[in-house]
This record gives C-alpha cells, structure tokens and sequence, in this order.
C-alpha cells in the first residue's frame, strides 16, 4: 500500500522504538527541537564570534537558556493539552472495541479535532444501532428475531411474582409452507413473508411481543392476560385475518397456518427455552390433526412427540433390518365378484411393538425421506411377487403400488420404474401406480409430462383419493390417469350423509364420461356393496372383501378369485377355508375364508 506523503514524518518517528506507541511523544519530540533551535542558533552565534566579552555572553546564555526551557515547558503543556481530543477520541474507539460502550465525546466544536471527536461518536452511536439492529431483528421481516424475542419474554417472566402475570406463547407456522415455497419464486416467497409479518403486528397489543423465528414460523407472546378466553380470540383472530387473500406481485395467494400455544408455569433459568419447545409440540400436534386451527400443549401431546422420536430413530436401518413387509389387499370387480388387482401395502415388523401402524411411521419417512428407499423397495417387491404369482400358474391381475410426493419429484423416476420392470420381468401392463391430486398440482406441467412418460410404459394410472383434494375438471381431462379412486370417507357415509352420496354418484358420473375406471376404497358393509354396485362403479376394495394381508393368504385366495359373502350369524364368511377377523362397521364380526 502506497503510504499518503503527508505521514512521511509521523512514519519516520514511528522507526523510533521509544516514539513508536506515543503519539504525545512524537509531539514533545518536535515540539522541543522546534523550541530549543533559536537557544542553539545564539550559543552557536557566540561561539563562533570575539565581538562579546566572555561575561557577557555568559550571562546572555544562562538567560537564553531559562527562558527558552519556560518557552518549551508552556508550549508542551499546552501541547499536551491540545492533544486531548485526538486522545479521548483513541481511546473511545479503543473501548468501544473492547467492551462496546458508547462513547461521551463532545460534538460542540467547529475545528478539525472537534469536528473529529463528534463524527467519531456519532459514527460509533449509528454503528452501534446498525449492530444492535443485525443482532435483535429479522433482516427479512424487520420483526425481533429468536434472540430478542427470548430477551424480551425473558425480562417478563423474571419480573417480582406480584408484577408477572401468565404469559401465553404462540407458535404459528404456515401450513404446506415447502410446496407453495416451491411454486412461486423466491422473491414472492420473501414478500408473502413480509405481509404475514405486517398482518400480525395489527393483531397483537403494545405489551405483547411479536418474532420472525426464522423460515415460516412466527412467534407472539400475549403478556397481559385477563382470561383464558382471550387466548382463544387472539388465537381465532390470527386464524382469519391470515386465511385472507394476500395480493403477491399480482397474484392473490391464499393461505391457511397452524397454531401451537403452550401457557407459562415454569421457573427454570431455562423457562424461555422450555416454552418455545412445548409450543412446537402444541404446533406440531396442531399440523398433524390438520390444517388452519390451534392446539394447546399439554403432557399427552409431549409423550405422543417422544414416541414418534423414537420410531423415527427405529425407522433408520428398519429396511437393512428386514423389518418392512408388504402386505396386499385385493381389488373386487363388483359385478363378476372376480379379483382384479393387488393394492400394496407397506408394514413395519419392529422387533418388539410389533405391527406399527402406517399411520404413524409413514409421515416420518416422508418428513425425514426415508419414503424414498421405501416406496422403491415396496415396488420392487411387489412386482416380483405379481411375476411369482404368473409363475405360480395365476392368470395376470394388476399391482397397484402407491407413490409417495417425494418420489414423483424424482427426476429419474422413470428409469427406475422401468428397471424395475426389467429386474422383474413384468410386464408394464401388470402394474398400476396411485397418485394423488395434491401433489400432481404443485407442478402440473411437469406431472402431466412424468405421467405421460409412465404411460408410454404401458403402466395404468390411478387417481387415488379422489374428491378430497383439488379435484381441478380443467386439468383432471389433461392427466392420462385411467382410473380414479373414491376415497373411502366418501364410501363409509353414503349410506348415512346425502352430501358423501352425491360427491360419489358425481364422482362416477365423472369418470364414466371421461371413460375413466372407478375404484370405491373403504367398502365395509353389504350396504354400501349394492348402492355401488347400482350406481354402476367398477371395482370395490375394502374390509369387507379381505383386510390387508401377506402375500402368501393372497396366494389362496387367488387359488379361488371369485368371491361369495353371505350373511352368516352377523359374520361375514368368504368360500374357502379360514381368514382372520376384525371389526366391520360398528359391533358387527366378520371372518374371510378362502
């Protein structure tokens, strides 16, 4: 770096080792050369010349001499004192630096040293804000950040007992915020954020405390508490003013967010910590039981989260394992009463609970996606037991195996299937894939793209879980699915709610005229069999056929594919030898036999 030729001489005397760390040195140093010349340039005057008596020239010097060591002591005391704002101004910036208090400098004076004592604390002050404002606030939403938020709630519940009243914590998170983050760009993401965070602040009090923890989550502290009433209308007051359209970029964005509340009563040094924890279980629970409402935390919830950590821990290594089973349910073609095709269905064997429900491990495998390696695995598996079952001497029936949201967003998801088909040596025909509506929409021009590759595989497409997501006519006529599925919600009512009924015999109409299949899921009571069978639907599975079951009780019931039901002593007997039982509909038994 070239050195500015202003600070030749300040450089020069920093080579000095005893000038090097005082600036005041350097200073007195100049100061007293500079003094001291005129003393020396007299005795070199008087030495040099005869025309002076020699007591004369030595009074004149002892004078000289006192006077000049008077000049140079004034003129460095006054230096000294001159030097005093560059000084405080060093050390100012020194301690800032060190322990980061603000300075005190003065800002009254016009000159260059105080024009440099009142820029250097203003600079310092704005620095410091800048700082504190990085620190304590979301540079995204300008809200308090976790830190701040935590401060602040900290600073209440530390207050005298007869001054801190209950504190409510709420932790709101917007629901299916990952897919919509993906669908639009990331700076409408950034601004739907923005007006989540604008819209809050109208729905909280001056005492209550408001954070942008980070991603979708927001959090609020509701100090003043005068009833457990008022947590509900904060809590039902955040739910619609939210659920209100946001006008994006020009774009109306609609969307609905979960909410967990957890209540103060600790007084660990950790209180803050501890609430924020519950009120993400309380959120957890709350996202879990659906969407656009809120949940308290309480004890049960907190058990429930802890089983799941478990399972998920247990989830890792379970296929390496050989824990995971498919299980298979049959499809009925409800006119002929013949078996149509085999729904895969996973199964977790864990060594010492048992049979786990999908309903609790599949969520963690798709939130962790483990779903990924599962769903490949039941699909490899599943269609090497529809070829074992050609092999076997069985007339070819369809495999319908689910896929998972994670695994249709593989971008080689159809090599792998069609290695699958190869590996196996199935023919496409043979199998059938299930997808959903919810997430063929996050991306509808890749998902028509994705499934017109499968279809040009030759594999059947189902539409499962029809009526329960957005059921779009305008893209449902554009996805080359050829069979759709009731969703068994519709099926177990429509005996008992007009509006199930009339979603069903919709949805059948809808398919006929679009030349689609239909599959009815749920199928539990002769009741439920007629009204299909008159509305004309195509094929039925559901308990009241056959449970879920290992491949090898399929194995027999193939051995006899057409199935007979007959009322028997209220249970529910199936030509063939002896199935398992369960519950169908109420208090009413059932045994298949095959």
């Amino acid at each position: 770096m070239k050195l500015n030729h202003r600070l030749f001489l300040y450089s020069s005397l920093a080579h000095l080792r005893v000038l090097k760390k005082s600036y005041t040195a350097k200073i007195m140093l100049v100061a007293f050369l500079g003094t001291h010349v005129p003393l020396l340039t007299l005795l070199f005057s008087f030495v040099i010349s005869n025309s002076y008596s020699l007591e004369m020239a030595a009074q004149v010097l002892i004078i000289a001499l006192f006077a000049t060591l008077a000049g140079t002591a004034a003129t460095l005391y006054a230096l000294r004192h001159l030097l005093a704002p560059v000084i405080l101004t060093s050390a100012a910036l020194q301690n800032y630096l060190n322990t980061k208090t603000l300075p005190e400098l003065p800002i009254q004076f016009a000159d260059e040293a105080g024009t440099l004592m009142a820029d250097t604390s203003q600079t310092l002050h704005k620095l410091d804000e800048l700082i504190h404002y990085i620190t304590n606030y979301d540079d995204l939403t300008g809200l308090p950040n976790r830190d701040l938020f935590g401060d602040r709630l900290n600073n209440t519940l530390s207050q005298p007992p007869n001054h801190q009243g209950l504190v409510a914590v709420f932790l709101l998170g917007i629901d299916d915020f990952t897919a919509m983050s993906h669908t639009l760009e990331h700076e409408q993401t950034n601004l739907l954020l923005r007006a989540v965070g604008q819209r809050l602040t109208t729905c909280i009090a001056q005492t209550d405390i408001l954070a942008h923890l980070g991603k979708d989550e927001f959090a609020i502290a509701q100090i003043e508490i005068h009833s457990f009433e008022s947590i509900i209308k904060l809590s039902q007051l955040l739910l619609t003013t939210l659920a209100k359209p946001f006008l994006i970029a020009g774009n109306s964005i609609h969307i609905t967010v979960s909410i967990g509340i957890t209540i103060n009563g600790c007084e660990a040094p950790n209180c803050v910590d501890q609430l924020l924890q519950q009120a993400h279980i309380a959120l957890y629970q709350a996202k879990r039981q659906g969407r656009n409402q809120f949940q308290f935390y309480s004890p049960e919830i907190n058990a429930q989260l802890r089983q799941r950590l478990t399972l998920e821990n247990e989830l890792h290594g379970a296929l390496e394992r050989n824990e995971m089973l498919v299980y298979y349910q049959p499809l009925i073609d409800l006119h002929s009463k013949q078996i149509m095709a085999m729904e895969a269905l996973v199964r977790w064997q864990h060594p010492t609970l048992g049979l786990v429900s999908p309903t609790k491990f599949i969520p963690i495998a798709e939130a962790n996606n483990l779903i990924v390696p599962i769903g490949e695995w039941v699909l490899r598996t599943a269609c090497a037991q529809n070829r074992a079952w050609q092999l076997a001497g069985f007339s070819p029936i369809r495999i319908s195996v689910n896929l998972s949201a994670r695994q249709f967003e593989l971008p080689n998801l159809v090599e792998i299937i069609s290695q699958i088909l190869q590996e196996t040596e199935l023919e496409a025909s043979n199998l059938e894939l299930e997808v959903t509506e919810s997430f063929l929409m996050a991306d509808i021009e890749r998902s028509m793209k994705t499934l017109k590759q499968l279809r040009e595989l030759g594999i059947s497409l189902a539409l499962d879980d029809f009526g329960t997501g957005y059921s779009s006519l305008n893209y449902l006529k554009r996805f080359p699915v050829n069979m759709l599925k009731i969703d068994r919600s519709f099926v177990q009512d429509v005996m008992t709610n007009p509006d199930s009924a009339a979603v069903t015999d919709a949805i059948i109409a809808l398919a006929k005229s679009l030349r689609l299949n239909i599959t009815a899921e749920g199928v539990e009571t002769q009741e439920q069999l007629e009204y299909l069978q008159m509305r004309g639907c195509d094929e039925g599975q559901g308990f009241y056929f056959s449970r879920p079951v290992p491949a090898d009780i399929i194995t027999q019931m193939l051995r006899q594919p057409v199935v007979v039901c007959q009322p028997k002593n209220n249970r529910w007997r199936q030509a063939g030898e002896a199935g398992e039982a369960g519950e169908v509909g109420g208090e009413k038994k059932w045994t298949f036999s095959h």
